[in-house]
């Protein structure tokens, strides 16, 4: 079962009209079986838990506009939220960042600066 503070932020999420409420509905299955199964991978770290995580921060603040952590297992729909985070983004970019994470790729993925909206993107695995 996942946390109250888990729940929470997939709910608001949702409240903000970031995701739509079938995406946040995947988001609390995958949370819930996260729980249930300890060990997600895609790739060559079998047996660990492995975590797709999205940090937007204000450029000009320095808060965080979002933070979402996403389990490995709905690395898809993970992908999908992403790209409506960074409508800039492109398809091969998805592509690549998809491969990446098969691979079993570790660390900061993107790390990119919107200077016309003032926001920085970090998208890394864990």
């Amino acid at each position: 079962m996942a946390t109250v503070e888990e729940r929470m932020k997939v709910l608001k999420l949702i409240e903000e009209g970031k995701i739509t409420a079938e995406e946040g509905a995947k988001l609390l299955a995958a949370l819930a079986e996260s729980r249930k199964t300890p060990s997600i991978s895609l790739g060559a770290s079998a047996g660990e838990a492995r975590w797709f995580r999205v940090r937007v921060t204000d450029t000009k603040t320095g808060k965080a506009k979002v933070n979402v952590n996403i389990p490995m297992g709905l690395v898809n729909v993970g992908l999908k939220m992403g790209a409506r985070f960074a409508p800039g983004l492109e398809a091969e970019q998805l592509e690549a960042m998809a491969e990446a994470l098969k691979s079993g790729q570790t660390g900061k993925i993107i790390d990119v600066t919107d200077d016309e909206d003032g926001e920085h993107v970090e998208v890394f695995v864990e």
